[in-house]
């Protein structure tokens, strides 16, 4: 008899215990210490690959900056291309606001996969409809803040050439900081 009544107060405490967990306190950051990130469609987006580079082309007189973010079968593409870049032949970028326009200075794009492996450009990011602006650099450590988005288009066709429908998706709230960047030179 003792030993069940034992028993029985140690199953008794072990519940009670169970309800005297502390609560759990979760507040809102503003600050995120991602190096890429962004909503895509409504969903929060933080890649798990990231590349950006800064190439220099001293033949072409240009100079690029080119960054690829790639995760849950969604990629972020971007290369800004800036031409008569004579005397930018260092490990820096104009801090700006670069705007898709007509011209190919500015190129966005995004990226679905259903497989992981390969993947199709969604629609395309018309002139007026992706920015990217470049806040901070510090070429001693090649790392590059700033913030993009875009708003990408595609248009299906009927069999007849009419307009099916309009899809669109849309990259906000694009953040980059402190990204990681190469510096290539090439003189051919």
């Amino acid at each position: 008899m003792r030993k069940i009544q034992l028993l029985m107060l140690f199953v008794l405490s072990a519940i009670i215990f169970q309800g005297c967990k502390k609560d759990v306190v979760t507040s809102a950051s503003t600050t995120s210490d991602q190096i890429l990130a962004a909503t895509i469609n409504g969903t929060s987006w933080i890649p798990d690959d990231v590349t950006a580079t800064i190439n220099y082309d001293a033949t072409a007189k240009t100079k690029s900056f080119n960054v690829v973010g790639t995760t849950d079968l969604k990629r972020v593409k971007w290369t800004i291309t800036l031409s008569d870049a004579n005397a930018t032949n260092v490990n820096t970028f104009p801090l700006a606001t670069y705007k898709v326009d007509a011209t190919s200075r500015v190129n966005m794009a995004y990226f679905t996969s259903t497989s992981g492996t390969s993947f199709n450009q969604v629609g395309v990011v018309e002139p007026g409809s992706g920015s990217i602006i470049i806040t901070s650099i510090d070429p001693s450590k090649n790392l590059i803040t700033g913030t993009y988005s875009m708003t990408t288009k595609k248009v299906n066709y009927n069999d007849d050439g009419t307009i099916a429908s309009i899809e669109t998706s849309q990259i906000l709230g694009g953040t980059f900081t402190n990204l990681p960047y190469t510096f290539t030179q090439v003189s051919n």
